[in-house]
């Protein structure tokens, strides 16, 4: 017997809200350069975008019964995250499944394994974030863990943790982390702006970064 708890923190709406606001790379960024899932876990159509607190959960390669027993205890807003492996051939989540989440109100799925189905997961907008694309079926044969700890595409992902993901990629904040990050990404976002500015006024890249002496110390000389 195998006995598992749904149960777990999730962060302050209004603080996954805020992150939302941020792409995954400047939040990538801001906070040290952590949480970001491996780059081959893309969306299926880069128009998607999905910020919540992670529902986790573990498959078995080529095998969804997991995963569909996550969808049905997930609460609205919860982007179910799967760790299977990291198996490329199998489509374990496809069109009607996207359907049974859409209509519970979840924020988006992110997998390490295959997904099928991709010209209805676009028409239907519910977001979609996968290892790979396959058409082969799956079976539902194994039970495991959820709402645990899993490994996605290199980095950690506990149950409550902020998933952010667009067009560049998927990240992560650990939930105690969020209201942190979320400072530092929008501190981010005024210095680049300030830097544009500066460009649009003139300034050079190596002016406004200091790039100087660092290039001189690689021993570079330019002539012009």
């Amino acid at each position: 017997m195998i006995r598992v708890s749904t149960k777990f923190d999730r962060p302050d709406p209004e603080l996954v809200k805020r992150l939302g606001t941020y792409s995954s790379a400047t939040i990538h960024e801001a906070q040290g350069r952590l949480g970001a899932l491996d780059s081959v876990i893309k969306p299926v159509d880069h128009r998607m975008s999905l910020c919540g607190p992670a529902f986790t959960v573990q498959c078995a390669p080529r095998d969804n019964l997991m995963l569909q027993t996550a969808i049905a205890y997930a609460r609205p807003g919860d982007v179910i995250v799967v760790s299977a492996g990291a198996y490329e051939e199998a489509g374990s989540f496809g069109d009607v499944l996207a359907n049974a989440c859409q209509s519970k109100g979840l924020g988006g799925l992110v997998t390490d394994t295959g997904v099928r189905d991709t010209e209805d997961l676009r028409a239907l907008g519910f977001p979609v974030f996968s290892r790979s694309v396959s058409i082969k079926g799956t079976v539902k044969e194994t039970v495991g863990p959820m709402c645990e700890p899993v490994t996605v595409g290199g980095v950690l992902v506990r149950p409550g943790d902020v998933v952010r993901a667009d067009a560049d990629g998927v990240v992560v904040v650990r939930r105690e982390d969020a209201a942190e990050v979320a400072t530092l990404s929008q501190e981010r976002i005024d210095t680049e702006a300030d830097y544009i500015s500066a460009y649009r006024a003139g300034r050079t890249v190596i002016e406004i970064c200091g790039l100087e002496p660092l290039l001189a110390s690689k021993g570079l000389v330019i002539e012009e």
